[in-house]
């Protein structure tokens, strides 16, 4: 019986493997017009797409494998599922890493996601998403000023630091000054990004409902509608820019007693695209970094009030 059990699942594994590369491969070819985009996709994609496959396998198979013959409620599957939920998990972690663009973005999601994944995934993640993401080079930097402005950023700023200050899973951060002198942060997104984003979101999909076509109880179907809802969004930084004037202004006109304590920085929308946001350059201090706030001047129990007044205007 165990021998036939894990017959049918390297079977399963199979049919998998084969809807995935198949399945990416048409979300290659339709993703781009674009000759150069479309031979970065060609050559990307299908590595993303055996990753995928080798990972989705391997952490499936653990849990068919490592779970069978079990009982149910039993003290030793407990252990059991508490250790593929953690091998499983630094699988996925590697995953996320090596492919990077939205898959980081993905791991991120999942290290929030408390009340919905196992507590180990949730750990792994928090604990290595959000400090390590990638950097592009000044030399991706300026391909994207090129395609979006026409220039390289030495010829838009007076001065402009190649060396980010913040780097994120979608986009990186540098410090600039304006032709007519003014301190900007300037938000750049990452090339690859731009590149591969339609196709790993649509492989993303294949991935998660071909593991659900084949094992049933592994239905994070809910995921991809909520990538396919807040991706584009993410991705498009003049939604970032009007949101920003929007937050200030609802503020003033639902909550003017707080408002006065709000403030975001100024888009400077003529170095502003979907894919650069140029701000005012303004320095701060994490909400958590009690000894900064109080070296402010600001005591920080009026921070807490604040912020919770805030939530309260927001959920409202």
């Amino acid at each position: 019986m165990a021998t036939r059990s894990l017959w049918r699942t390297r079977g399963k594994l199979a049919v998998a493997a084969a809807a995935l590369l198949t399945g990416g491969a048409t979300a290659t070819v339709a993703t781009s017009e674009d000759p150069a985009t479309a031979l970065k996709l060609c050559t990307a994609v299908p590595v993303r797409l055996y990753r995928n496959t080798v990972t989705a396998a391997s952490i499936a198979f653990d849990y068919e494998y490592s779970l069978w013959g079990l009982s149910e409620g039993s003290v030793e599957k407990a252990k059991v599922k508490h250790e593929v939920h953690l091998r499983s998990a630094r699988k996925l972690q590697e995953l996320c890493f090596k492919n990077g663009g939205i898959y980081i973005k993905l791991g991120q999601h999942l290290g929030q996601l408390e009340y919905l994944v196992p507590e180990e995934y949730v750990q792994t993640m928090r604990e290595s998403m959000l400090n390590k993401c990638p950097v592009s080079s000044y030399d991706q930097v300026c391909e994207v000023f090129k395609k979006e402005l026409g220039e390289t950023p030495d010829k838009i700023f007076e001065e402009f630091d190649p060396v980010p200050i913040a780097s994120a899973s979608l986009a990186q951060v540098h410090v600039a000054r304006t032709l007519d002198g003014q301190k900007v942060a300037v938000k750049v997104q990452h090339t690859h990004m731009t590149d591969t984003a339609t196709a790993d979101r649509a492989t993303v999909e294949v991935l998660v409902n071909t593991l659900h076509g084949v094992f049933p109880s592994f239905d994070y179907r809910w995921l991809i509608d909520e990538i396919r809802e807040s991706l584009p969004k993410e991705l498009d930084f003049l939604v970032e820019a009007k949101n920003s004037e929007k937050c200030l202004e609802n503020f003033r006109k639902l909550s003017p007693h707080i408002a006065e304590y709000v403030y975001a920085p100024k888009v400077h929308w003529n170095l502003s695209t979907s894919k650069l946001l140029t701000m005012e350059f303004m320095d701060g201090a994490h909400v958590n970094d009690v000894k900064t706030i109080q070296k402010l001047g600001i005591q920080p129990n009026e921070v807490a009030t604040l912020v919770s007044s805030s939530r309260l205007v927001l959920l409202v």
